[in-house]
């Protein structure tokens, strides 16, 4: 059951709020991302995006705020100690602010020596979806332990990239808020015996419509069989447990050769389907995810600020640390009964080790 509680970076295990716990790897963490509602032309093909998360049992807190426009992405990275401080959300500029708990937040960034700034608030359109908990053991030892609740939103405010400033008035876009256990910090120096190679498919496809709200992820093992998947649509102003589930769901991805990632995919949805057409790519590891240097929960010293910029058409597919992204894309959803509605959203997808559907069978080869 979700709180209000659960909107606040405090908790101790995979659990709600009462359960506390003391995993090295236990984490506690927002997420958002914001587009144009509309995909009319290349200006549509912004998005922004960002991220905070706390680790505990490290002492460390870090974010990242990202912009990606016209194929480039510029990602502002930021690590500190938390000194055991966990309800002080900010980390160098960027800073997030719970305004009213499962509804309304804002995240300010104000880095002038970095040429970045921003003041966007996010506004939730139901009450938020709490995903099914991920539970997944490699061998004896527990890899994840995390629950989810998922909310798509319209923002406000604006954003400003080395001078030039763009309002932001009608994006939308998904926020998560996670917790619990998964790898985080440096690597583990003693790994379970014998030596399992990793394996890990991950699908994640929030869709913006204009009466109401689709969501699906999957986690599947090697042989595509699911641990962890769940479809749901939530009309427009949804309370808690109004939202509808689909009984059955199925994804089918049209792998681009050279990656592993989509040129295309379809989900069936009880006798519908879910198309999405990628548009632009957002690499995910602006945000920390695979990051050789940034990843989450590393220790960068007391305060550490830093810039980067890519260019999607210099970057190496084939590089394990850009397999993660989120395919900002058009989506089209036609129910079992006809209807047609039209719609944005992301198709995020990380895909290591062997997987069958796929053609993939070693660690990081590529369609």
């Amino acid at each position: 059951m979700l709180t209000r509680g659960d909107d606040y970076p405090i908790h101790q295990t995979a659990e709600p709020i009462a359960y506390a716990g003391t995993d090295r790897n236990f984490y506690d963490r927002y997420f958002f991302n914001g587009y144009p509602a509309d995909d009319g032309g290349d200006d549509d093909n912004r998005m922004f995006a960002i991220a905070f998360g706390v680790y505990p049992q490290l002492n460390i807190a870090d974010a990242s705020f990202c912009w990606m426009a016209n194929g480039r992405q510029i990602n502002l990275h930021a690590s500190r100690w938390l000194d055991m401080e966990r309800m002080a959300p900010a980390v160098g500029p960027i800073r997030v602010t719970v305004e009213e708990p499962l509804q309304r937040l804002r995240i300010t960034v104000d880095a002038p020596d970095q040429g970045i700034a921003a003041d966007i608030v996010f506004t939730g359109r139901s009450f938020p979806i709490e995903e099914s908990r991920f539970t997944r053991r490699v061998g004896p030892r527990t890899f994840l332990d995390y629950t989810r609740l998922t909310q798509n939103g319209r923002y406000s405010g604006w954003i400003e990239i080395d001078g030039a400033r763009t309002d932001i008035e009608g994006y939308v876009g998904t926020r998560d808020r996670s917790w619990g256990v998964r790898p985080i910090g440096a690597r583990d120096a003693q790994l379970p015996a014998p030596a399992m190679p990793p394996q890990f498919f991950w699908l994640w496809s929030p869709c913006v419509f204009a009466d109401g709200d689709l969501f699906f992820h999957t986690n599947d093992d090697a042989n595509g069989r699911p641990w962890n998947r769940r479809s749901v649509w939530a009309p427009l102003g949804t309370d808690a447990g109004e939202e509808a589930h689909f009984a059955s769901a199925e994804a089918r991805i049209d792998w681009a050769a050279g990656t592993r990632n989509a040129v295309a995919a379809t989900i069936a949805l009880d006798g519908g389907t879910l198309v999405f057409d990628p548009q632009a790519t957002f690499f995910m590891m602006g945000l920390g995810y695979g990051h050789p240097v940034w990843g989450h929960g590393i220790n960068h010293g007391e305060l550490k600020v830093e810039r980067e910029e890519l260019l999607s058409a210099d970057v190496d597919r084939t590089q394990p640390h850009h397999f993660h992204i989120q395919a900002l894309s058009r989506v089209v959803w036609t129910d079992a009964g006809g209807r047609t509605r039209i719609g944005r959203g992301v198709l995020e997808q990380l895909v290591l080790g062997p997987y069958v559907p796929g053609g993939f069978t070693g660690m990081i080869d590529c369609a």
